[in-house]
């Protein structure tokens, strides 16, 4: 016969061996510069906060290459781009390779990925996959199941996709620890909020960053990328200035209930308005800044409205005790530092991306981790949390230890490779090393050269010592560590790059 004592120490080993259900809410190019657990004063994002105030926040947490697609096929891989194949984006993604959802199932685990996957293929390992087409849209979007039945939904995108994974929720085997993925569409260009968001930050004017107004001087590639406000950004599709509402696939998507606020607020609003002030030269580009952090922050408030509804729901139905809830976005996103919008390069603000966690009882509330964490590292967690065994192919690393607050060796540096050029941004191809004081990089294509900047020193990333008395030391240092890591990678063509002169 049990005691009291007996049966509560029972029911805890129960509980500690009892696999965590897992769900992934995976955004898209959501900057960590818009989240105030990461310390933003643009916005508040009170859901995503809470999760890491409730369990962890990476604050160093690095991506392998800076781009949408290949962000994806690194989750399901565990492996860069190199080795899973999907490099650029609008690629299909070869689905007769491994995932680490296959791993999870063979634990017996029910899986889904619902919203934004955007990988041309739908990957095996997914008892469920509802999946926007593409890039998606964000409004009255379509839906693509395993059946490839394509369904459209009315609504906006990021409540769809939020409905759609509560239904699942609801709907599951409930014998069955799960693994979902939420993939939400936002905030993707072109920034469409939904309508109760429409004007949301009309009333404030952002401060313009430091660096808005770089002259990229000894900076190459940053010279002679396509992807500034003032040049790239575009009034009528992307700020939505006098757009050509007819011939829109977007507008003609809409209800006649959301074309009307969706018009007034644009076209009687903000194109008269901008017609008014007849702008030009840094007038135009910095009134170019604001509407674009406008609709931008209007977007991801939309999203973190979304997180905070499915917070709830684990509180109320009891499955918070026992789940995993992880935000992560794809990648970083400049929000006009150095005058840019989008992501691609190894620079700081598109290299590091937001990841929050939440595990009760096994994370403490208000983990801090600042290592260098890698998006190779994610899959290798994931299993690691179901309690199940990480393939040796996988190049990543568990941080589980970590969230736990153990002390374990872990990596000095983190490696980098970009390849796609020169649609649509022009950035060059580059692969890099960064360490917690330097990075290195190598362009390679159209020009071959190196950069090289002292984090500590220069934050912001503006000064390119390579090359410069007194570094010589330091940059064979980070040369050699840069070769070591292309070798643990197995990244062939980047050694043939680093060997060759500049």
């Amino acid at each position: 016969m049990l005691t009291v004592a007996g049966c509560r120490t029972k029911k805890k080993e129960e509980a500690a061996t009892t696999p965590p259900n897992i769900i992934f809410v995976f955004s898209d190019d959501h900057a960590y510069q818009a989240i105030s657990a990461y310390g933003s004063t643009l916005t508040k994002t009170p859901s995503i906060d809470r999760i890491a105030n409730e369990g962890a926040i990476l604050r160093y947490n690095v991506v392998t290459n800076s781009i949408c697609g290949p962000s994806r096929a690194t989750l399901l891989t565990g492996k860069y781009s190199h080795l899973n194949g999907y490099k650029l984006n609008e690629k299909v993604f070869d689905i007769n390779q491994p995932v680490f959802s296959e791993e999870l199932q063979k634990k017996g685990y029910q899986t889904a990925w619902i919203g934004k996957m955007h990988l041309g293929s739908l990957p095996n390992g997914f008892d469920y996959l509802n999946v926007l087409p593409g890039q998606g849209q964000y409004y009255n979007p379509d839906f693509v199941n395993a059946k490839k039945d394509t369904v459209r939904y009315p609504g906006y995108v990021t409540n769809v996709v939020t409905k759609l994974s509560l239904d699942w929720l609801n709907q599951r085997d409930k014998a069955k620890p799960f693994f979902l993925v939420v993939g939400h569409k936002a905030t993707h260009r072109e920034w469409l909020p939904d309508l109760q968001d429409l004007g949301a930050f009309d009333t404030v004017t952002f401060p313009l960053p430091a660096t808005f107004y770089d002259d990229y001087k000894g900076r190459i590639a940053a010279q002679n990328q396509d992807m500034t406000i003032d040049k790239t950004m575009r009034l009528k599709e992307d700020l939505k200035v006098h757009s050509d509402y007819v011939k829109s696939d977007i507008y003609n998507r809409f209800s006649p209930e959301q074309k009307k606020p969706f018009y007034d607020y644009y076209e009687n609003k903000i194109s008269k308005e901008f017609e008014t002030k007849k702008l030009s030269g840094k007038a135009l580009v910095e009134w170019k800044y604001q509407r674009y952090l406008k609709d931008y922050l209007a977007t991801a408030r939309s999203l973190d409205r979304n997180i905070g509804e499915l917070l709830d729901h684990l509180d109320k139905t009891g499955l918070a005790k026992n789940t995993v809830i992880i935000y992560a976005s794809d990648q970083g996103f400049y929000m006009g530092e150095h005058g840019w919008f989008d992501k691609r390069f190894i620079y700081e603000e598109s290299l590091k991306t937001p990841f929050v966690i939440r595990y009760p009882g096994v994370i403490k509330p208000g983990t801090e981790i600042n290592e260098l964490i890698s998006n190779i590292d994610w899959a290798p967690t994931l299993l690691n949390l179901a309690g199940t065994t990480v393939p040796k192919e996988m190049q990543g690393e568990s941080f589980l230890p970590l969230l736990k607050g153990e002390t374990i060796p872990w990596r000095k540096e983190a490696y980098y490779h970009y390849y796609e050029f020169p649609k649509p941004h022009h950035v060059y191809p580059h692969l890099g090393l960064r360490t917690d004081q330097y990075k290195l990089v190598r362009f390679y294509g159209p020009q071959d050269f190196w950069e090289l900047y002292d984090l500590k020193k220069d934050p912001h990333e503006l000064h390119n010592l390579y090359g410069e008395k007194g570094y010589e030391t330091i940059t064979a240092d980070l040369k050699s560590k840069l070769k070591g890591q292309i070798t643990q990678y197995k990244d062939d063509e980047a050694m043939k790059i680093v060997e060759s002169k500049p």
